[in-house]
């Protein structure tokens, strides 16, 4: 049985950067997608690695998960609520509904 994932809209997520700083953004696209540009602070960590980092996802933070389309992200929640997060969100649409709204993505600081 498939659980349910939390799902939210670019425009949701336009706001809530504006006014909180409780909330977490994961990009799970790999490293060559994020040239492409990322949502302004989001934490970049490829869908490959999620299991591998999950100590570095705070559970009691709204945490909202981005790809390209919004499958990926949705196999990440689906991974995370498996294992007891419950303040996971999938962005409906991923980078391509943010970009479609207008929103601005920003180049990946390199580490």
């Amino acid at each position: 049985m498939m659980t349910m994932i939390n799902e939210i809209e670019a425009p949701q997520v336009a706001e809530i950067l504006n006014n909180s700083s409780s909330t977490v953004i994961i990009d799970v696209r790999e490293m060559s997608e994020h040239a492409q540009g990322i949502i302004p602070g989001a934490i970049q960590m490829p869908l490959a690695t999620l299991p591998l980092r999950l100590q570095e996802i705070d559970k009691d933070k709204k945490t909202i998960i981005v790809c390209r389309s919004g499958a990926r992200s949705a196999n990440a929640c689906y991974f995370l609520t498996q294992q007891g997060f419950n303040n996971v969100f999938n962005l409906r649409g991923g980078m391509i509904a943010w970009h479609h709204h207008g929103f601005k993505a920003t180049l990946p600081s390199v580490a």
